[in-house]
């Protein structure tokens, strides 16, 4: 037989553009169409629906940037189309390939009955199925203009991020306001055709099935007459019964389809469109729902359901009918799709408290899976809070975008720092935005790292990013593939479904060890410092208005603020959402977080300050108030009382120029540069710098990556450096040595103090920066031999090399901390501690002259200045605080850590304050001291064993306690935990290295 194989094809691609596609909707009339242009923000439904429109024609340009128009679309059926299925057709002009990323809509009745959301992928809305004609039409869009950020030339600086620069140029033009009549023969023959085109070219040429398939669709276009597609579409459909009913094979692998939308809660709009997108694709999902009755989905993040419950009551009562029956199923159980890098370890334990309280608030649902399928990577820290919140299963997919080495497994068991294992599964179908496109299922099954020992994926079915979530297209689609051969078998499943026949049919998966690390936007981690900074603080006053809040109420009947704290932890998860935190999004997104964060601020400094007030109580004793969970200068950790003096430490003249910093614990040397040239331990007679360099050495970058501005720092911009050693102003003052440089159209100014008594040279900067496309590190090279070095994460830390041995090492080029990285030789350490950033490297070089030692260089990424999405990003002044603590032992790193994110209080008062709760041992470290949630008035105390070691502790309790409970997360007794004894006012617990511990302990 002669190969017309090509032929064919072409054929099939034609006609179904040309002739088949167009002929789904046979017959139209246009619809009358009106608009009004609320002014200013989005305004409530019923204002929306009462406003008085003005006449609009198809082909007008309508909708200034961030802006909503009414629309109000009538007409009257035609009494010929009676007993036909009928669909108004509505673009507001849309692209079909940026769905969730420009204009969309909402469709509502006049009563206000949310009907469907519009998208640039699903444009239609049912008028009647059959019709009886003459039926009069009215609808009502509520339509965002939303402008298009991302565009076909991806990155290009946009001042359209900000609504107070967007200016008011119309964005859209109206395209298609028709009533059609729906001819669903075709449009079925539509999906069979696209199923088996699909199908067709993921075979193999050599492959009898897809000649089959061939021979098939080429009989079927055999008979459709061009000229009339909907009286042949039926008999087209008849050649392509057998070829569509044949079945899979036994071994085919099998895809569990999950609808889904993947909605981020900010990204290239702000966070109050993320309300309207979640209403729109919900009322598209629940409509979905109704006419497909094997259809699932899944939506994740508390905090988008919660949304929905209050700006849209009507369309929360047809989700909840829908959770009720099973089939619309919450996911995920955090308050967002969080990132889990920067986000410290009570902020990542709250995620899952708050996300899983609500679900079981209003469904009485528990998750068993964390749901991160566009996570930025994951902190090695997460899977033990994952399974202390009682969860078991992690799902992800960005895994999948790494650049340099592929991830070897999709389904295993991810293990923690502390040996924490969660049964973790990675899509092989390497998009969370699948559309059941033929491609896409042949890669998932081609794709499976795990074949011969599983068989079971699943794909998260649906538009996402901006919403809009799975169509009718898609449902068509996945029911052809359930089973038939040559493909994957897809069948409706929700998470727990999947993760159930996952786990069972692979119950010794491979394991990881350590953090997943993405190979890819390594840059979030120090892109719009503000917002990073802002979350650090709000994480650590959180710390502080609940212990002295907590604290206060146990002792003086201070009114726990149950309700304030709640809806802040709330406001500040929501801002960890992975692109928020990460310094990704728009700038509007950042100037509403800044605002944001400065009010959380002043808020918890009011509820720290009255509940220390209450503490205090009446006298003029001088009262320093520790938060930290470590004594300092003589005050207990969470405690109030006389602090030792300690003070600074006097500059005196450099022979050669700069100054002296010399407490007698450590020798520092600045020279007239400004930089730090010797760090001498004295007692250990140990020099810190390395031979010939220089700490608190300010390093500038060139900083434009390939892609992905904001995202993306690439590994080629550390071939060109410039060391900013030309100095200002080096002078002695009263704080210690300040200097200042002038670089560019930037200014930095320091102040390194010595602290008395103490081994850390602080190093406070400030940036007034203005530079573009800029990225700017602090450098300390240190005379150390270290082969790993330790990073804090969520309650602990790990490790990671120092050496690029592999591809796996080399791609850490930039990487996370929190509040510490350390670095030692057996007895001796270094650690460099920060107050607001994330992002670092680490790099050794071995000295080829003199001792021939090995120089370990860390360096902390301050700023950056990226272009896109914010043309603005970072623009301004900032304050940092670091500190080379010398050395140091992890012990001191911890300590040290917590030190400069929690500075003193002082106030005035009748004495001490004893704490809530003491430990004794410090590598036993308090996270958490609140009150129950319940308002039971019940103690909460979380703790962690921080050094790395197994630790025996005793804790006292500074109230009477009645009894003591070891819960999980959300505060529940664990069934198989044993409790400790509580003996008087003494707790005792044993803890495994890293080991998280909560404890419920009963007042008197």
């Amino acid at each position: 037989m002669h190969d017309d194989r090509t032929l064919v094809e072409a054929r099939l691609k034609r006609v179904l553009d040309e002739r088949i596609r167009p002929a789904v909707y046979p017959e139209s009339v246009p619809l009358d169409v009106a608009v009004w242009h609320a002014p200013g923000e989005p305004v409530p439904v019923a204002e929306g629906l009462a406003a008085q429109p003005e006449p609009i024609a198809v082909g007008a340009r309508w909708g200034a940037p961030w802006g909503t128009s009414w629309f109000r679309v009538t007409g009257t059926v035609p009494e010929a189309w009676a007993g036909r299925t009928v669909e108004a057709i509505l673009d507001l002009g849309f692209d079909e390939n940026m769905p969730g990323f420009q204009c969309e809509g909402l469709v509502y009745r006049p009563d206000g009955t949310p009907v469907k959301g519009l998208n640039p992928r699903n444009q239609w809305v049912r008028i009647g199925a059959p019709v009886e004609g003459g039926e009069e039409v009215r609808l009502h869009v509520e339509a965002a203009s939303n402008p298009v950020i991302l565009d076909y030339h991806p990155f290009v600086p946009t001042h359209l991020g900000d609504k107070d620069t967007a200016g008011s140029e119309p964005q859209y033009t109206l395209a298609r306001m028709d009533l059609a009549v729906l001819d669903e023969t075709v449009w079925q023959l539509v999906i069979d055709l696209e199923v088996l085109g699909e199908l067709m070219a993921e075979l193999p040429v050599e492959s009898p099935r897809r000649w089959e398939i061939l021979r098939a669709v080429d009989r079927a276009l055999d008979a459709i007459d061009l000229q009339d597609v909907g009286g042949t579409a039926g008999q087209a459909r008849s050649h392509l019964t057998d070829v569509l009913s044949a079945p899979a094979v036994p071994s085919a692998h099998r895809i569990s389809a999950v609808g889904h939308a993947h909605i981020d809660s900010a990204w290239l709009w702000p966070l109050r469109e993320t309300v309207r997108k979640v209403a729109r694709t919900t009322s598209n999902m629940t409509a979905l729902l109704d006419d497909e009755p094997e259809f699932v989905f899944a939506m994740s993040q508390a905090q988008q359901w919660a949304w929905v419950k209050e700006h849209r009551p009507e369309v929360w009562a047809r989700v909840k009918k829908a959770v009720a029956d099973g089939r619309f199923v919450p996911a995920g159980g955090m308050w967002v799709e969080s990132d889990t890098n920067m986000p410290g370890s009570e902020a990542m334990a709250r995620q899952f408290v708050h996300g899983k309280r609500f679900f079981l608030d209003e469904f009485g649902i528990e998750n068993d899976e964390a749901w991160l399928p566009d996570t930025f990577g994951f902190a090695a820290g997460l899977p033990q809070i994952i399974k202390a919140a009682g969860s078991k299963y992690l799902l992800t997919q960005k895994i999948s975008w790494s650049q340099t080495n592929k991830f070897p497994h999709h389904t295993f068991q991810w293990e923690g720092v502390d040996g924490t294992r969660i049964f973790t599964h990675f899509p092989p179908v390497d998009t969370y935005n699948c559309s059941m496109k033929g491609s896409e299922i042949a890669h998932a099954a081609r794709n499976f790292k795990d074949k011969g020992a599983a068989r079971h994926s699943l794909a998260p079915t649906g538009w996402g990013d901006g919403g809009g979530g799975t169509t009718r297209e898609m449902v068509a689609k996945a029911a052809r593939l359930r089973n038939l051969e040559g493909s994957a078998t897809v069948t409706w499943e929700t998470p727990a479904e999947f993760f159930a026949k996952a786990a069972a049919e692979y119950p010794e998966p491979p394991v990881w060890v350590g953090e997943l690390y993405l190979e890819l936007h390594r840059a979030t981690l120090t892109s719009q410092a503000m917002t990073k900074q802002g979350n650090r603080r709000s994480e650590h006053l959180l710390r502080e208005a609940e212990l002295w809040a907590a604290t206060a109420a146990v002792r003086t009947g201070f009114p726990y603020p149950y309700e304030e704290l709640d809806r802040i932890w709330k406001t500040v998860l929501l801002h960890q959402f992975h692109d928020i935190l990460p310094g990704s999004s728009i700038a509007w997104v950042h100037r509403e977080a800044r605002a944001t964060y400065a009010r959380i601020a002043a808020e918890l400094n009011g509820i720290i300050d009255a509940a220390q007030r209450a503490l205090a109580g009446e006298g003029d004793t001088p009262l320093v108030f520790n938060a930290a969970p470590h004594p300092r200068a003589g005050v207990p950790a969470g405690g109030a009382g006389t602090a030792a003096g300690q003070g600074g430490t006097e500059p005196s003249a450099r022979p050669g120029g700069g100054y002296v910093l010399d407490n007698g614990l450590v020798r520092i040397e600045i020279d007239e540069r400004g930089l730090v040239v010797s760090a001498h331990d004295v007692e250990a007679d140990r020099e810190t710098i390395a031979p010939g360099g220089a700490g608190n050495l300010l390093q500038l970058h060139p900083d434009f990556p390939n892609m992905w501005d904001a995202w993306d720092v690439d590994e080629f911009y550390r071939n060109t450096v410039t060391d900013l050693t030309d100095a200002d102003e080096v002078t002695a003052t009263g704080e210690g040595v300040r200097v200042v440089r002038s670089f560019g159209d930037s200014r930095v100014t320091q102040v390194l103090s010595l602290p008395a008594g103490e081994r850390r040279l602080e190093v406070d900067t400030e940036v007034d920066w203005h530079e573009t496309e800029k990225f700017l590190k602090l450098a300390f090279p240190l005379d150390l031999h270290a082969e790993r070095y330790a990073s804090e994460t969520q309650f602990g830390h790990f490790h990671r090399p120092t050496h690029t041995n592999t591809s796996w090492e080399a791609a850490k080029f930039e990487a996370c901390n929190h509040r510490f990285v350390h670095l030692e030789e057996p007895g001796w350490g270094v650690a460099v501690v920060n107050d607001s950033t994330y992002g670092h490297d680490v790099t050794r070089t071995v000295r080829t002259d003199g001792d021939r030692g090995t120089t370990t260089t860390v360096r902390v990424s301050l700023l950056r200045a990226p272009r896109f999405p914010d043309p603005e990003t970072d623009q301004g002044v900032h304050r940092f605080r670091h500190a080379l603590v010398v050395g140091a032992g992890i012990g001191d790193a911890v300590r040290e850590g917590w030190r400069i994110n929690l500075p003193e209080r002082r106030l005035t008062g009748a004495g001490q304050v004893a704490p809530l709760v003491t430990v004794d041992r410090e590598a036993v470290v308090v996270t958490a001291v609140k009150l129950a949630d319940d308002g039971s008035g019940d103690v909460i105390v979380r703790f962690h064993e921080a050094h790395g070691g197994r630790a025996r502790a005793t804790l006292t309790t500074g109230f009477p306690a009645t009894g003591v409970q070891v819960t999980d997360l959300l505060e529940r007794p664990l069934a198989d935990a044993e409790p400790p004894a509580l003996d008087g006012d003494r707790i005792s617990v044993r803890l495994r290295p890293f080991e998280l511990m909560t404890l419920r302990l009963q007042r008197a």
